[in-house]
């Protein structure tokens, strides 16, 4: 893996796209995300990119290496804590019982940790010296979004599903622009791995969620607008926009 990794790390990155999806969609779709099935594919995934990542020493390059500094030129990234929260804007419910709940959210945990390293980091990071930043960050949000039409597959409900997919680009947007701006991939992280945690804790309610959806591209628009616009530190003022 690692002679594809140097001879091409946008090849890379789409291989571990495309392993992602083969191994979890259908796990997801014969056992869903509470399963046991599930949280040992998404172990096994993220630890496998950990040790990737380590072994060759890429914590620096892909934002790993700590939390960003000077947090207060990024609005400490409160535009984005706010919108974290939407899936409990209407209150709170258990999706499942019991250990199934406790599996579903540590899963939910583990796509975050992924699907940010993925998309991201080899992604985004893959693209930058050949295509620049602007395209990379479309290509990056617009790929992530679109990724999520996988649901299909795994029994989600059409409108639903396109309905995930603007509000996975608006999000895309948003974390890529963080990261750029940043240089930590951590807020990132986090921020998925909520999301999708507290997905798992929604109250069923129609309107609030179109609420939600509609809220995150206003603010995914003024948000990353001003990321956009901030001084570019030492790492980024090689990169041409």
């Amino acid at each position: 893996m690692y002679h594809l990794y140097q001879k091409s790390e946008v090849s890379f990155a789409v291989l571990w796209i495309v392993l992602y999806c083969v191994i979890t969609i259908p796990i997801r779709g014969n056992f869903g995300d509470e399963s046991i099935f599930m949280f040992i594919a998404l172990a096994l995934i993220a630890t496998a990119l950990t040790l990737f990542i380590k072994k060759y020493h890429l914590e620096e390059k892909y934002g790993l290496d700590g939390w960003p500094k000077n947090c207060a030129r990024f609005l400490y990234f409160i535009p984005a804590w706010i919108l974290v929260t939407g899936n409990i804007w209407g209150g709170i419910d258990f999706a499942y019982s019991g250990l199934a709940q406790v599996f579903a959210v540590l899963s939910m945990f583990l796509i975050g940790y992924i699907e940010e390293i993925i998309f991201r980091g080899f992604l985004f990071k893959g693209m930058l010296p050949k295509d620049g930043v602007k395209t990379s960050i479309i290509v990056v949000a617009i790929t992530f979004g679109i990724g999520h039409i996988v649901n299909l597959f795994a029994g989600q409900a059409n409108l639903e599903t396109i309905a995930q997919v603007f509000f996975a680009i608006a999000w895309g947007f948003i974390m890529v622009c963080m990261f750029y701006t940043s240089q930590s991939l951590w807020p990132c992280i986090v921020m998925h791995g909520l999301i999708d945690a507290l997905s798992k804790f929604l109250l069923d309610n129609p309107t609030l969620q179109w609420v939600y959806i509609v809220a995150t591209i206003v603010v995914a628009i003024a948000y990353c607008t001003y990321l956009l616009k901030l001084p570019r530190t030492e790492k980024t003022a090689s990169q041409k926009l």
